[in-house]
């Protein structure tokens, strides 16, 4: 099976729609929280972290270990990347690494909205790169992280 399949036009778009819809997604670099996401939910500072490539590291293997536990082994969830291409992505077969060494939608937001939602959108993870910080929301997901909980999920902004 391959990973990283390319959304579709028409997938692109509707998934887009339904992100500015359900979560009221409005991009800001100064106006914060940028979305409203479903309960339980929690917000994590990540602004300590912005340059540690071992934390980085940490976040993958961990991330990667709650999506696998979260999904079934043919199952693929939504790997976006705010204004460029998005992908289907299966936890469970490689994970692909670019030139930089990154997944091809990284973990780590240190440059754009990066997101991994399950494919109904009971659970996700979303990643803000201006105001710092990740949330994830979804009771399996957040119970899965806190089993496997990264370095850099010590710093709680909101929780819902």
């Amino acid at each position: 099976m391959k990973n990283w399949v390319t959304f579709s036009y028409k997938e692109y778009n509707q998934i887009w729609d339904r992100i500015y819809t359900d979560f009221k997604f409005n991009p800001s670099i100064s106006k914060f929280p940028s979305f409203k996401v479903p309960h339980p939910f929690i917000t994590y500072d990540i602004s300590d972290y912005f340059g540690e490539s071992d934390a980085y590291d940490d976040l993958e293997e961990k991330a990667l270990l709650v999506f696998k536990e979260n999904t079934l082994f043919d199952e693929y969830i939504l790997a976006l990347d705010w204004q460029h291409e998005c992908y289907w992505v299966n936890p469970h077969l490689k994970f692909e690494r670019d030139e930089f060494g990154e997944w091809t939608i990284p973990i780590f937001p240190d440059g754009d909205y990066y997101f991994f939602i399950q494919k109904d959108f009971k659970w996700g993870y979303l990643g803000h790169p201006w105001e710092r910080s990740i949330t994830i929301f979804g009771k399996e997901i957040i119970e899965a992280f806190g089993k496997h909980k990264p370095n850099m999920f010590h710093k709680i902004l909101r929780q819902g």
